[in-house]
């Protein structure tokens, strides 16, 4: 089994790059593109760029834009394994990027979250040799009993389970201790610094990574521009330096690293070399506009 199944959010993005800051009850000129998106769609896509063969995407999204998502996914390799929801429009999310490539997100998750276990089978798990969770579904009920089911049937099939926290905001909304218990019984944590952090309530993320990986066995933390770290069995066992690129819109760079890590992993890399793909990944995607290897460039 070599096949890579993504449980997660597609996502209509509405990018909006302002190089000027904004203006408070007025216009702010901007460069706006409207793309495919989303926390698990992202990931997908890079795996599958990064040469994981057999890759497959199961979410909810509105029946209004089901078809051009299901397009943007075959376009990018990724099996679309998508649910129409006929009362719920898909999420979508403005993406305001700052001069500095720095984004700010306003989220409406639509569709994204209703995710249900009516639409969840352990068939689903054929041929799966490793599960994606996006940390977005633990953020709603309907979705977050979903990602349970999905990780019940992955331990009981002997199949590896991932899962990226997503969202610093959303993760304090919720609680860090139902989150924790939530995804308990993944064997990989993909949290940014900011995540790695709250989760721990250490500042420093060498601390932060050598706690979280005393309960998810391989930790990779991403530090933006510094680079990551990869922690197992309580210490960190690697540090990736980043690659110098000149940022455009760091929208997605955590996606892609953990396609990238994923990818790699699959096809035999330890944690460290993973990583070091993943970083890789992560600054090609902040060379471009959007999350996905596809998005086009800036005007």
């Amino acid at each position: 089994m070599t096949g890579l199944l993504v449980v997660g959010d597609v996502v209509t993005d509405v990018v909006a790059r302002h190089r000027t800051p904004l203006a408070p009850a007025t216009d702010t000129a901007a460069a706006i593109r409207t793309l495919p998106g989303g926390a698990g769609a992202n990931a997908a896509c890079w795996a599958a760029r990064s040469g994981c063969e057999d890759v497959r995407l199961l979410g909810r999204v509105g029946t209004e834009a089901a078809d051009w998502h299901t397009r943007a996914l075959h376009r990018a390799g990724v099996r679309p394994l998508l649910v129409r929801d006929p009362e719920a429009a898909t999420a979508t999310v403005i993406s305001l990027v700052d001069a500095s490539a720095e984004r700010t997100f306003l989220t409406d998750s639509g569709a994204a979250l209703r995710l249900s276990p009516a639409d969840w089978s352990d068939e689903l798990l054929r041929g799966v040799a490793h599960l994606h969770l996006s940390g977005y579904l633990f953020f709603a009920a309907p979705s977050r009993e979903t990602a349970l089911r999905a990780l019940r049937g992955a331990r009981e099939a002997g199949v590896t389970v991932s899962v990226d926290p997503a969202s610093a905001g959303f993760l304090a909304e919720l609680g860090v201790d139902l989150f924790l218990a939530a995804a308990q019984g993944a064997e990989v944590l993909f949290p940014n610094a900011d995540e790695a952090r709250l989760l721990t309530g250490r500042t420093d993320p060498v601390a932060a990574a050598e706690r979280l990986s005393r309960t998810f066995p391989l930790v990779a933390v991403t530090l933006g521009a510094r680079g990551a770290l990869v922690a197992e069995g309580g210490s960190v066992t690697g540090r990736v330096a980043p690659a110098e690129v000149r940022p455009l819109d760091s929208t997605g760079a955590g996606d892609a690293f953990a396609g990238a890590f994923l990818a790699a992993r699959l096809a035999g890399a330890d944690p460290v070399t993973a990583a070091e793909a993943g970083c890789r990944a992560g600054a090609e995607a902040v060379t471009v506009v959007g999350g996905r290897p596809e998005s086009g460039a800036w005007p």
